[in-house]
C-alpha cells in the first residue's frame, strides 16, 4: 500500500476489501461486464480512496444504524450491514455520492493517538 504506514496496512486492507466486495457484489451484482473503479489520493496526512461501481446505487444506513446491527446476535445479522459497520470503524470519513454508486473513504494515518484495530 503506497504511502500508508506499515502499522495501518492490515486495517486499511480489511476496509478496502470490504468496500471492494460490496461494490462488486451489491453494486454490480457480480456482473462481469461491469467494473469497479478505484482512485487513490494523498492530501497532507489524509489518504483517500474513491470506489465507484456501475450499479443502481443505494441509500446507506446511518452510522448509528450500522452500529445497532452489529449488536444483534450473529444469526440475526444476515444482510444487516456488518461491512458498513467495519468501514465506519476503520476509516475517519465514510461518504457516498447522492446516487449511492461512489464511496469515499478517508484515513488519517499520521499523528494518530489510536492504535490500529487490526495488526
Amino acid at each position: 500500500m503506497v504511502d500508508v504506514p506499515r502499522r495501518w496496512h492490515a486495517e486499511v486492507r480489511l476496509g478496502l476489501q470490504e468496500a471492494l466486495v460490496n461494490a462488486a457484489k451489491h453494486g454490480n451484482n457480480l456482473d462481469p461486464r461491469k467494473t469497479v473503479l478505484v482512485e487513490f489520493y494523498v492530501v497532507d496526512d489524509q489518504h483517500w480512496w474513491i470506489i465507484s461501481d456501475q450499479g443502481s446505487g443505494f441509500t446507506p444506513p446511518s452510522c448509528s444504524q450500522a452500529i445497532n446491527c452489529v449488536e444483534k446476535p450473529l444469526d440475526e445479522q444476515q444482510g444487516c450491514g456488518r461491512g458498513l459497520y467495519i468501514l465506519h470503524q476503520i476509516f475517519d470519513q465514510v461518504n457516498w455520492n447522492h446516487c449511492g454508486t461512489e464511496l469515499r473513504l478517508c484515513k488519517q494515518v499520521r499523528n494518530r493517538a489510536r492504535l490500529p484495530l487490526v495488526s
